[in-house]
């Protein structure tokens, strides 16, 4: 009996001691398995690498200043999202998406001048945008109708006059330079410059087709020269004697204010600022807009990215570095716009600048404006 018992007890010793060694070994396995498989971590890792790389922008733009490439690198920083970035002209630019059609890879486009956004909305190039953000930053009047483009920043056109041959108190409207005693004294760009027919355009929707054509042959009649040249050709003829007063935007003034070439800067300082029609349908305002485009492979990108152009920051970094009007009423221009003064603007929605192109070409062709 006693040689049973030693047997039996070290049978169930061995026993003992495998069920111990086996349970070792499984919780080894399901800790490793723990450290391979934990949900956890592998959200991490994920969210790591999501936050490294959010995807991409594609802009077509007709812009092509520094301002507007810092601005692309903050959103970069910001978002993670890369900015790729054609430029060009805004009607190259609208050429080349209708070429491209369904298989383009621009998500955003953006250029001066309502007019121009309104042909690549009639083209179908663009989508409608439903924001918050956008329908809180940027005025009713400063977007589409069809929320299809929004302005990013504003341009005022004015009257740009010679400090030493013109008093100010001698100017009060656009119309008052079709009048005689401004003859031979008149500077302005050409019928097919963008910003001339959303001018005329404007006039249009304000006065009217009989009075718009009145103004463009008035214009005609008292033009020092032939139309030629850019905006800041414009101050430069006037600065040179050419003429006594130009119709220009104001943000070439701020630029050449603050130019690198010293002629320009000596033009600039020799010419006065005036605001015109104060008194009775305000100063013809334009836009630099961006939009959506119909085909945007990443059109969520395209929409976190205009958003951001909207932003008091960014809205700031248009008005202080490229001295254009800011778009969200909640930023004050910089300082060297507010130099020249608060001024009343046209209170039209700039979707007619747009809408009335085709008759304002009608009218320049007819009033003889080269």
């Amino acid at each position: 009996m006693k040689r049973s018992f030693k047997l039996l007890f070290f049978a169930m010793l061995v026993l003992l001691t495998v069920i111990a060694a086996g349970c070792g070994s499984s919780e080894e396995t399901d800790a490793g398995a723990g450290q391979q498989d934990s949900p956890d971590d592998t959200t991490a890792e994920e969210q790591a690498s999501q936050d490294e790389d959010e995807g991409v922008v594609n802009l077509y733009t007709s812009r092509h200043y520094d301002t507007d490439r810092e601005l692309y690198d903050v959103f970069e920083e910001q978002t993670g999202i890369k900015v790729n970035v054609i430029e060009g002209k805004g009607d190259e630019l609208i050429e080349r998406m209708n070429i491209e059609g369904e298989e383009t890879e621009a998500d955003v486009f953006i250029t001066a001048d309502a007019g121009n956004l309104h042909v690549a909305k009639e083209n179908g190039l663009l989508q409608s945008v439903e924001s918050d953000v956008l329908f809180e930053n940027i005025p009713e009047k400063l977007r589409d109708v069809d929320n299809e483009w929004f302005g990013i920043t504003k341009r005022a056109r004015v009257i740009v006059y010679d400090k030493d041959r013109v008093d100010p108190s001698e100017l009060s409207t656009y119309e008052a330079l079709t009048e005689p005693e401004w003859e031979d004294r008149v500077l302005i760009r050409s019928s097919e410059n963008m910003y001339n027919k959303s001018l005329l355009a404007s006039f249009i929707e304000l006065n009217g087709e009989e009075a718009a054509e009145e103004w463009a042959a008035g214009i005609v009649n008292n033009m020092a020269r032939d139309p030629q040249g850019g905006d800041r050709d414009q101050a430069k003829g006037v600065a040179a004697g050419e003429a006594d007063v130009a119709i220009m935007n104001t943000y070439y003034i701020g630029r050449m204010l603050n130019s690198e070439d010293a002629n320009e800067v000596e033009v600039a300082e020799s010419v006065g600022i005036f605001f015109p029609n104060q008194e009775t349908n305000g100063t013809h305002i334009n836009i630099s807009g961006a939009a959506v485009t119909q085909h945007a492979p990443n059109a969520d990108n395209a929409v976190k990215f205009i958003e951001f152009l909207s932003s008091e920051d960014a809205q700031g970094k248009f008005a202080s570095a490229n001295f254009e009007y800011p778009a969200n009423p909640n930023v004050e221009p910089a300082e060297l716009l507010q130099s020249w003064g608060e001024f009343e603007e046209q209170d039209i929605d700039l979707s007619v600048l747009g809408q009335n192109q085709q008759e304002a070409m009608r009218i320049f062709d007819r009033a003889g404006w080269k």
